[in-house]
């Protein structure tokens, strides 16, 4: 059977069935009819510009939920299903009516994204290119394996402009992605607007230059960069993610990664003054000083970034932080012995703790970087619903789950969205390890150990990171994350161990032609583009 129609789905379908009777024509005459509960998925639909419907008929504003629809005949019925699990649905179609049940409001928008997949690729466009169109017959039954399915966007490094982002929203929905993991603050650019510190946006939104290629380049782009998103940006943000049934889980860095915030305010800072928003990459040496008046500072920054983001979930980072500050101050060292801390790491840890249980007197989970695990923060206690982020490798993720926490897998050789997709001098800018669309799809999210020892739940998802060092546009993004971003999809919603054959063939056949409908400038199989490749800009290329 040829990759398209119930065969071309991705991700793949738990269960699908093609059926051989007749199909249901889509076209002027579709009426769209939503019970209570499906509404939302309803107007999205709806506002599809390339979508057909009849006027009138069963819109959402008015929204049918009869038995009989004034267009029995030729009707797309959504609707909530409460015996199916969170996010499932079933979407059953026959000649005369599209059916899609959800276990709940998500449930029935994934369901809603599996039945445009059934629609040709001019179906992804912004305006209408065709009269009708044919969904074939048949029914899916269906349900994520992980519920954290995720994508980083790294905004600190290169900013991305709201309609980037809003973009990426659209892209993560057709994929059932339902978690966007923005970056917000770094030592090259603070991207969130602060109200009661300005200067972290008007400051130390801003570096005087960039460099081009990794940190061995000699390259320079001498123009300003920077960029910040309004509170208000970020509130359109989080609410069309809402739409999509995304949660947006902010990042705010600490205490290293932290360079942009001391160039706005010096006081936070460890050392002497003389920092400046970072033009180079890598990790810089500054960290936050371990004072209370920081603290509070934080604090009113995490205050602000609450009142904006509901997310569960809130990330502080807290990787790559190099002590040589906190060893020669005198601050840090008297902090040290109030606290009868053990060393540098052990200071790091009380700070980690600090915010793990600001925010959950909050009602908020900390999630961080596997290096919150160290300097003794879980024989001293995180709380129970911290989350670690395990990206150096697994073992931060392993031991997290043994302790009791969860666990997002987003191991940096598989799922860094950054790292080049094949060997050889046509790959831009190479990153670390190759790491292939294949060796993405073949990733693991659960070590064999949580498995034998009954851990395997700790295990909330996976995520893939794409950190923008070297991804300075909106086609550089859509270079280094599709198809791969694909891939990662399917590992987060149908689980690992399918055939990876299957998956190439429904990407070759029927998927790409759908991110080229929706305009994506995805890397070919065959490699880059001439458009697509950067000679001469160095990179860091590992074995």
């Amino acid at each position: 059977m040829s990759a398209t129609g119930w065969a071309g789905l991705v991700p793949r379908a738990r269960e699908v069935r093609q059926d051989d009777g007749p199909p249901f024509v889509w076209g002027s005459g579709t009426a769209l009819v939503a019970g209570p509960g499906a509404r939302g998925a309803a107007r999205w639909l709806r506002g599809l510009a390339a979508l057909p419907w009849c006027e009138g008929a069963g819109t959402p504003e008015a929204p049918g939920t009869q038995e009989h629809p004034e267009h029995p005949e030729n009707t797309v019925e959504l609707r909530i299903d409460p015996g199916r699990a969170p996010e499932s649905y079933l979407l059953h179609v026959t000649a005369d009516r599209v059916l899609v049940a959800g276990g709940d409001a998500a449930g029935v928008f994934r369901g809603v994204q599996t039945l445009r997949q059934l629609l040709p690729p001019a179906a992804f466009r912004r305006a209408a290119t065709a009269g009708s169109w044919e969904v074939p017959a048949g029914a899916a039954e269906d349900a994520p394996r992980f519920g954290w399915r995720g994508l980083l966007l790294d905004t600190a490094r290169h900013f991305v402009p709201k309609d980037g982002v809003l973009r990426t929203l659209d892209l993560l929905a057709l994929h059932k992605l339902n978690v966007l993991h923005l970056h917000l603050t770094d030592d090259q650019g603070w991207r969130m607007e602060i109200r009661r510190h300005p200067r972290l946006t008007e400051v130390g939104g801003w570096r005087s230059r960039t460099r081009v290629g990794h940190r061995a380049s000699p390259l320079w782009d001498e123009r300003p960069h920077g960029g910040h998103y309004t509170q208000d940006d970020l509130r359109e943000i989080v609410a069309y993610a809402a739409e999509r049934h995304i949660t947006v889980v902010p990042e705010i860095e600490l205490p290293g990664h932290s360079q942009a915030a001391i160039a706005a305010y010096p006081e936070l800072g460890s050392a002497d003054g003389g920092a400046q928003v970072w033009t180079d990459w890598g990790v810089s040496p500054h960290l936050l000083a371990p004072t209370d008046e920081v603290l509070r500072f934080y604090e009113e920054v995490l205050e602000e970034v609450l009142e904006v983001f509901p997310s569960p979930f809130v990330h502080i980072g807290g990787d790559e932080t190099p002590k040589d500050q906190w060893r020669e101050s005198a601050v840090a060292q008297e902090r040290i012995a109030r606290e009868g801390l053990r060393d540098e790491d052990a200071l790091q840890a009380w700070m980690v703790r600090h915010f793990d249980r600001w925010l959950a007197a909050r009602g908020r989970r900390m999630t961080g970087w596997d290096e919150i695990l160290q300097g003794g923060t879980l024989r001293d206690g995180l709380t129970p619903g911290a989350v670690v982020s395990s990206w150096r490798g697994y073992e931060g993720g392993v031991a997290a789950a043994r302790a009791g926490h969860d666990v997002v897998m987003c191991p940096e050789h598989e799922l860094y969205l950054d790292r080049r997709q094949a060997p050889g001098e046509d790959e831009p800018v190479p990153l670390g390890y190759v790491s292939t669309l294949r060796d993405v799809y073949e990733m693991q999210p659960v070590p064999a150990e949580l498995e034998r020892e009954g851990h395997a739940e700790r295990v909330l998802g996976v995520q893939a990171n794409m950190w923008t060092e070297c991804a300075e546009s909106v086609q550089r993004l859509d270079y280094q994350m599709f198809p791969r971003l694909a891939a990662v999809a399917e590992l987060a919603w149908s689980g690992p161990g399918h055939a990876w054959d299957d998956f190439a063939a429904r990407l070759a056949e029927a998927h790409l032609a759908r991110l080229d409908a929706c305009g994506v400038d995805y890397r070919p199989a065959a490699g880059p583009r001439p458009w697509q490749r950067r000679p001469g800009i160095p990179g860091r290329p590992l074995e």
